[in-house]
């Protein structure tokens, strides 16, 4: 049985939900408008552009027309979020076709990794001039065994984001969990990120085999889509069939934010994803309890919509439940251990995407980016993400996951 509860915070933002949802560009507006006037992305660009240039291809004994063709190749992919705002007014929803994303990807992946290659090569290089008792060069050969490496990596990063995730088990102690919750199963999905490159056909294979694993209780941890309601309708359609026998709960995630969030949480409602936005639930078996939170995303501090208010979602719960929260960035777990959530799901990391590279994604996220963390006595578990956003779709050592989670009883104390 499933007593749902309405937190005192979701009834105040009821008013400012409701006028936003008469407002549905307004937040698409405003995000573009701050990154227009966010120079960082393009002067990043920039001196990737500048670095392969100058230490990459100026050395390179080409002609120079080949070297100005090369140029403009690499010009055009790093400004794929241009292009990708030109086609839809978002840079965060590309509406070209689906090989045309996925090779502007593995372009700008590659041009990417080529320049944090480049950058090793030359710090080897420095390094090499005391020993040397000069400047040290390289034959082109090597450039070029750069570039191959650069582009294959990119190939494999861009397979690996858009296959059909495979599945990953854990389980999670819980003190306190009470004998009746002993081997629940959550599924967790995050991050899906609907879009042209995850389209309706790959919604689809997610949900049979989501179905497959006959769980409990299916939690989708925000960032269902990149697109606006009538761009992505149809593609979002197969989560309509997703089933579970303690029901399907959804959280927003940032991305929801960008293209109207109230409408499309609505939409959700209607596909019989059930919200759990600023609310708990408590899941009974036999006596026994089990709570299940959920909070809006950070974004919603920004966006003048309903504000995030843990203690008000907690209110009122049960003394003998052990709480899960489903909150989309992990950024805030040492406060939901604090208040004595036993265990939070979240995403929005993407597990950092690059192995090695993936802790440049930690500073902004509490320190938290992909997997199993102890928090205060609080498990948090931080997933890769089903899918990821189009706009740099490229994993290598950090694999998107289908993640099925058993709860297992830990004596208390």
């Amino acid at each position: 049985m499933i007593v749902s509860v309405r937190s005192p915070v979701a009834r105040r933002n009821a008013p400012r939900a409701a006028a936003n949802s008469r407002r549905p560009g307004l937040c698409v507006r405003k995000r573009i408008d701050l990154l227009r006037r966010e120079p960082i992305p393009q002067l990043v660009f920039g001196l990737i552009y500048l670095l392969l240039l100058t230490r990459f291809l100026w050395p390179l004994d080409l002609p120079l027309f080949a070297k100005i063709v090369a140029a403009v190749l690499a010009l055009v992919a790093l400004q794929f979020h241009r292009w990708s705002e030109l086609s839809s007014g978002s840079v965060f929803s590309p509406e070209f076709p689906r090989p045309v994303v996925a090779v502007f990807n593995w372009a700008f992946g590659a041009i990417v990794l080529l320049a944090l290659l480049q950058l090793a090569l030359d710090a080897g290089l420095l390094l090499a001039i005391p020993f040397k008792g000069g400047g040290v060069g390289v034959p082109d050969e090597v450039r070029y065994g750069l570039a191959a490496l650069a582009a294959v990596a990119a190939a494999i990063g861009v397979q690996q984001a858009m296959r059909i995730p495979p599945l990953k088990d854990i389980e999670v102690g819980i003190s306190g969990l009470p004998q009746q919750f002993d081997g629940y199963t959550i599924l967790q999905l995050t991050d899906l990120h609907i879009s042209r490159l995850f389209p309706a056909s790959w919604a689809r294979n997610v949900v049979e085999r989501s179905n497959k694993l006959d769980v409990d209780l299916i939690a989708i941890t925000g960032d269902l889509i990149d697109g606006t309601l009538d761009a992505r309708r149809a593609d979002i359609e197969p989560l309509r069939d997703l089933r579970a026998a303690d029901g399907v709960y959804v959280i927003s995630g940032n991305h929801e934010y960008i293209f109207g969030y109230s409408g499309w949480m609505a939409h959700f409602a209607a596909l019989g994803l059930l919200s759990l936005e600023n609310r708990h639930i408590v899941i009974e078996r036999e006596g026994g309890k089990l709570v299940l939170a959920g909070l809006t995303d950070r974004a919603s501090r920004r966006a003048g919509h309903p504000v995030r208010d843990l203690d008000a979602v907690l209110h009122g719960i049960p003394e003998n439940g052990p709480v899960i929260l489903l909150d989309h960035q992990p950024s805030d777990a040492r406060h939901a251990a604090e208040r004595g959530v036993a265990l939070q799901l979240s995403g929005h990391t993407h597990g950092g995407l690059i192995w090695g590279i993936d802790r440049l994604a930690a500073p902004a996220n509490g320190g938290f980016v992909s997997g199993r963390y102890d928090v205060g006595g609080m498990t948090l578990y931080v997933n890769n993400g089903t899918a990821l956003w189009p706009g740099f779709a490229l994993r290598l050592g950090r694999p998107s996951e289908l993640t099925r989670i058993t709860l297992r009883q830990v004596a208390a104390g």
